[in-house]
Formats: C-alpha cells, structure tokens, sequence
C-alpha cells in the first residue's frame, strides 16, 4: 500500500517538476501577467499533492513499524485530508470541464499575445512545445497568414499547407474529451488514500486495546519442596558420595497484601 502511495507521490511531484523548471514552461512563470493562471495552479496543485502523499508515506511507515499511535494519528488526518482534496479537484474539472477548457484557452492567448508583443524566445519555445503537442496553429490555422508560423509543426498533408486547427479550439476540445480521465485519475487516486485510511484507523484500534498482564497462582497453604528432585535416588549415588542433607525449600502463601497488582 505505501509503496504504490510512495509512487503516486513521486509521479505528481517530478511532473508538477517537469513542469516548473523544464525550458519549454519555464518562461510561463518568469512572465509575471501569467504568474497567476490556471496552468501555474495546476502546477502548484501537483507539486503540493505529491509532496503531502510522500509526507503521508514517510508518517505511514514510520507509525506502522514501530507501532506509535501519534504517527498513525497524524497520518489519519492527512490521508482524510487528502483524500477529500483529490476527490473533490477531480470532482470540479470533470463537472467544469468547459469552462477549466476555457480558461485554458484563455491562457493560451494571453501568451499568444505577448509573444508577438516582446517576441521573447522562452514564449516561443514553449509556443512550439504547445504547436507540436496538439498538433496546431496559432489563434488562426491559417500557416500562410499565421504571425507565430515558424512555432507551427509541420503539415502532414496538402490541405494542411492551407488550414490547420487553430490552437484555443483544439485545447478546448482536447480538455472537454479528457476530462472524464483526469476526473478518474484524481478520484482513483482518492479512493487509495482512502484504503489507506482504514488500515491506519484499524491498527490506531488494535494499539489502543490493552495488553494481557501476568497471571499470577496465589498458594494458600505452605507447600515444602525438596531442592532434590525425586528421580536422584540414593542407590544412583556411589558410596564415596553419599546424598548430603538439605533442608526443604518452602514457599509461603501469598496474602491480600504482598499480591503484586497489574498497572494501570
């Protein structure tokens, strides 16, 4: 269980890196009027998922192994917690596919536009980064007329020397059509943190359940008891070492006052 939670983790967050830092984004958050987009959210959500599923994991490991209530307390609240904000993220891009498209779209020209405004060479690498990966062409598709054409990848046939798909609609429609995806992926998701959460709930119960006490045998009458057993007869003795004489060991009863009482 925490070594798939471990890899969920490590998934979301050397993605949300990738994105961060990789040269075809990495202009997106050094432009400041797009620091505050869907797609820096986006990012900021996947880096923050990944790096709480790893913290869930460490928690998980360390309360299951050396059994401390305290550990598996603290991860209960974080699985609960992650659980519900997995859940309901999916939840909300599913049920707004259209308008998280939008918003996208959105984005996508504001870029456009201060591409053609400054023409900095990191929008233009991720512009073409954008061209290739959805297969489009600026705001218009139209290569010949297109002022960002050099960003556009190349057609893969005659028609497409005249007309490609603009990029807004192509990032529209490829969201609408993969949102029921990513809905399942965070829900997925989800649904592992919440098995989680009930084998930690399970092992918190069985910790807090008591553990057995010695038992005691109170004697109430002097019982004497040969420090010889019974098996050492005399004739098992050579005559040059005859069996020595010893006293009886005698165990005294127990009373009310010296019964050792289990703690607390």
């Amino acid at each position: 269980m925490w070594h798939l939670l471990q890899v969920v983790g490590f998934a979301f967050l050397g993605l949300g890196l990738w994105l961060r830092f990789s040269d075809s984004t990495r202009g997106i958050f050094e432009i400041e009027a797009l620091s505050s987009t869907t797609f820096v959210i986006a990012v900021g959500v996947l880096i923050a998922l990944g790096s709480v599923m790893l913290i869930v994991v460490v928690f998980g490991d360390y309360g299951a192994c050396s059994e401390k209530r305290c550990a598996l307390q603290v991860l209960s609240v974080l699985l609960a917690l992650l659980a519900g904000a997995e859940v309901a993220v999916g939840a909300i891009a599913y049920y707004r596919r259209e308008e998280v498209g939008m918003r996208i779209a959105e984005f996508y020209s504001s870029m456009y536009a201060l591409y053609l405004t400054n023409g900095d060479p990191i929008i233009r690498a991720t512009l073409t980064f954008l061209h290739k990966t959805l297969h489009c062409c600026g705001v218009t598709g139209v290569p010949l007329v297109e002022m960002t054409a050099v960003t556009c990848p190349k057609p893969d046939g005659f028609f497409e020397h005249i007309v490609m798909p603009n990029c807004p609609g192509i990032i529209a429609t490829v969201f609408d059509s993969k949102a029921p995806l990513v809905m399942g992926i965070f829900v997925g998701t989800g649904s592992l943190l919440i098995i989680a959460l009930i084998c930690s709930t399970i092992l918190t119960k069985q910790l807090k359940q008591p553990t057995s006490t010695s038992q005691y045998i109170i004697l109430t009458q002097s019982t004497p008891v040969l420090s010889n057993p019974p098996s050492l007869h005399p004739e098992f003795y050579p005559a040059s070492h005859p069996i020595p004489d010893q006293d009886p060991v005698v165990f005294t009863p127990l009373t009310v006052t010296n019964v050792p009482l289990a703690q607390a």
